[in-house]
């Protein structure tokens, strides 16, 4: 017999499994089209001195607008939910300069090494978040998607309350 909770359980469950790709796509996709749409303002972006520490072998007044507008065009692939390949592509590309500062400018990263960091050291870390959405979301690029119950031979005769 289902109880109340298994049933609401069960319907948050499936919920959950129909709706939280094309969440987490959309919320990502926001990330990234509104951090580089800032970039293109200067002054604007948090990030914007961050950016210019740690590219200082690159002009960065044509590489920050051209990382807006890949951040840009990141964030409308992920919205619209258009050329993901490519766009996850430009996500996974784009990444390991993200964390280049955490080589490139220790001093700015952490306040004590290896747990103590800085605002600018937390805004880099948190890209581990975005790294394992896109993931996710690269799993799907076949047309795969989230099961909220396992399906074996047992559970096919079932039906679902």
């Amino acid at each position: 017999m289902n109880t109340w909770f298994d049933r609401l359980d069960r319907a948050l469950t499936h919920w959950a499994a129909r709706y939280a790709l094309s969440i987490v796509r959309i919320g990502l996709g926001v990330i990234f089209l509104w951090f580089g749409a800032i970039k293109l303002f200067p002054g604007m972006s948090p990030a914007e001195e961050l950016v210019r520490n740690t590219i200082y072998f690159v002009d960065p007044d044509w590489f920050i607008p051209v990382l807006a507008v890949w951040e840009m065009a990141i964030g409308l692939g992920l919205i619209f939910n258009k050329f993901m390949r490519a766009t996850l592509a430009l996500l996974f590309l784009q990444m390991p300069g993200t964390a280049l500062p955490l080589v490139v400018l220790p001093d700015v990263i952490w306040n004590t090494f290896p747990f103590g960091l800085t605002l600018e050291g937390q805004y880099i870390i948190k890209n581990l978040v975005l790294v394992g959405s896109a993931i996710a979301l690269g799993a799907t690029v076949r047309g795969g998607g989230l099961v909220a119950e396992p399906i074996n031979e047992e559970q096919k005769s079932e039906p679902v309350a």
